[in-house]
């Protein structure tokens, strides 16, 4: 079965795209990789979509116009991922672009993602999977992370606890070890200050290769005051985004401060702020071994800063060295929660997520062949029986 995984994350820097084809036999689950793309929003996509996201406001009108520029941009992905499937693919599983992640005193009431999932099926012509969150929202469950699932089966627990850390808008870690319940939790920012405080202090989306956290200072004071948030104490399940971590949050702790910090120490600060939270949970779980993944594996500054604060605990590697390309891993996840929802499998792991069952994820939308033979002829009247 081949299967095409879009996911934009966080960042909400473009879409990556991965082709898989899935073999079983017995109980093991063969997936390879047919190729990988990335797509990246314009910057005037990337713009709408900061501007609906909060503390900002929004109007209906702005969410539908949203909702289908991006389902465009989706089905221009999902294109992308056929040719990389050789030309054709069985199902096509498009997530769409988070724009809140409703929680409310540590419960997720709901959430939403944008991506009109009708116009990704009718450009690929093969159904297409989309809101994969909800069902486990209306479980109980925080809806988040789902990649857990992907790194239950790849990780094997036999040699000791292990960690999969995703490095993107938020870092999120599933633990897997011997005996116990997968877990998997956000654990905070990544990406997502890194990058808020890039575009307000440098005009820049991003602070490339860390080069100018790099050339900074860690400030102790604005250290102290980011490690303070309540969040990073309450117990998983737990989920987050950028209904939290924004550049207000960040603009909140600045003046809280009440002196200037000078831009390249606000990277640093940041940037250890993100290898310090991480490093604390894996230290927590005691894993021996963290597989790393996710746009943040490609800032040197912040990879060898969780480097450095595992070093004699746990050793860090990326998802590269298991056949998996550490920028489209959870595209990759998503193909195989694909594959799990077409054959009527959860895809939502309970210890993970808090909720009451697992849940079998996402909302089918028809297209094309692949639903030709149940629907050979449209009838011509309804007759209704007693």
């Amino acid at each position: 079965m081949k299967i095409v995984g879009l996911m934009s994350g966080t960042s909400y820097d473009g879409v990556d795209v991965a082709a898989a084809e899935f073999t079983r036999a017995g109980e093991t689950l063969r997936l390879r990789p047919l190729g990988t793309a990335s797509l990246d929003y314009d910057d005037g996509l990337r713009a709408e979509i900061g501007a609906l996201l909060p503390p900002g406001g929004t109007t209906i009108e702005a969410v539908c116009r949203l909702d289908n520029r991006l389902g465009e941009v989706f089905a221009d992905a999902a294109a992308t991922g056929v040719e990389l499937a050789g030309g054709a693919a069985d199902v096509v599983v498009s997530p769409g672009q988070t724009v809140f992640h409703w929680v409310e005193a540590g419960r997720a009431r709901g959430t939403l993602q944008l991506g009109a999932p009708a116009r990704v099926a009718a450009r690929v012509g093969v159904p297409v999977l989309s809101d994969l969150r909800s069902a486990d929202v209306a479980a109980g469950g925080q809806g988040a992370p789902l990649v857990p699932a992907f790194d239950a089966l790849l990780l094997d627990p036999a040699a000791g606890p292990r960690a999969a850390l995703n490095l993107g808008g938020i870092a999120n870690l599933t633990v897997v070890a011997p005996g116990a319940p997968v877990l998997g939790y956000d654990v905070g920012p990544a990406n997502a200050l890194l990058d808020a405080a890039a575009r307000r202090l440098l005009g820049r989306p991003c602070d490339l290769d860390g080069a100018r956290a790099a050339a900074g200072r860690v400030h102790p004071g604005l250290l102290e005051l980011l490690l303070a948030e309540p969040y990073y104490a309450a117990a998983p399940p737990k989920s987050t985004g950028k209904e939290l971590f924004h550049a207000g949050y960040l603009d909140d702790r600045l003046a809280a401060l009440g002196e200037p910090v000078a831009a390249d120490d606000v990277l640093a600060t940041l940037t250890e702020l993100t290898a310090r939270t991480v490093a604390a949970e894996c230290d927590r779980h005691r894993v021996t071994e963290v597989v790393a993944a996710g746009g943040g594996v490609r800032n040197p500054t912040l990879r060898g800063r969780l480097a450095a604060l595992g070093a004699g605990r746990w050793r860090l590697r990326t998802t590269d060295e298991l056949g998996v390309p550490a920028q489209a891993k959870e595209a990759y996840a998503f193909a195989l929660l694909g594959w799990l929802s077409w054959h009527g499998l959860p895809g939502a792991i309970p210890s993970v997520t808090g909720a009451r069952r697992a849940a079998v994820l996402g909302s089918w939308t028809p297209a094309g062949p692949a639903y030709a033979a149940a629907a050979s002829a449209p009838p011509r009247r309804l007759v209704i029986t007693p």
